[in-house]
This record gives structure tokens, C-alpha cells and sequence, in this order.
């Protein structure tokens, strides 16, 4: 089970971290994402990141603003995010899941476990 938390309303520019707790181990081939979804849009991959080797991906339009990070002892993934815009305004959501390869990581089809998500907005 995940639970995503840390969502909130925050002006352009500024930050926010989100948190994924999940229960129950997480296996180490497993990778961990985060997804987001406007309203009236579709759900699209933000970042993930490999359980076993912290390898990280993330989708162009945050490269550079956020940071996905893990923490074992804690079964916790973490997404920083920075200079937020008003398109960044979304329910985001964690998900788990198994043998994924490189060019699956952006398929949300591809995860097996998801959160119930957190709003963020972002105003300008």
C-alpha cells in the first residue's frame, strides 16, 4: 500500500516536497514513480527511481526542477520540487512497480501499485 502526502497551494516559484510512504517491504526490483494528472488531462510520468540502485528518470518538463530521492530505513520516496509553475497545478501520485525496464518507466500501464494522491497547486 502507498500513501502520498506533502500536497498543498504554493506560489509560482516556490517549493514543495511530496513523500510516499509504503507498507510492507519493497522488493528491490521494484521502482518507485510519481505521476501527475490536471484536470482534463491525462495521468503523465513526472520521475522515478529504482529501488536496488537509486538510477532516477524523470520526465522533460521537470528535469532540473525536481528531485526524486529514496529512503530505505524510512520505505519512504521523496519528490523535491523547485521554481514550481502553474502548470505543475495537479493531483500527483505514487505508484510501485515490477520489472520495468528503461523504456516502460513512463508507462503508467507498466506499475502495479498506486496511492490515492495529493493535490498541488501552484498559483501565479
Amino acid at each position: 500500500q502507498l500513501q502520498a502526502s506533502g500536497g498543498g497551494l504554493v506560489q509560482a516559484g516556490g517549493s514543495l516536497r511530496l513523500s510516499c510512504a509504503a507498507s510492507g517491504r519493497i522488493f528491490s526490483g521494484y521502482v518507485l514513480g510519481w505521476f501527475r494528472q490536471a484536470p482534463g488531462k491525462e495521468r503523465e510520468f513526472v520521475a522515478a527511481i529504482r529501488w536496488s540502485s537509486s538510477v532516477t528518470y524523470y520526465a522533460d518538463s521537470v528535469k532540473g526542477r525536481f528531485t526524486i530521492s529514496r529512503d530505505n530505513a524510512k520505505n519512504t520516496v521523496d519528490l523535491q520540487m523547485s521554481s514550481l509553475k502553474p502548470d505543475d497545478t495537479a493531483v500527483y501520485y505514487c505508484a510501485a512497480g515490477s520489472r520495468l525496464i528503461s523504456s516502460t518507466i513512463g508507462a503508467k500501464n507498466a506499475y502495479d501499485y498506486w496511492g490515492q494522491g495529493t493535490l498541488v497547486t501552484v498559483s501565479s
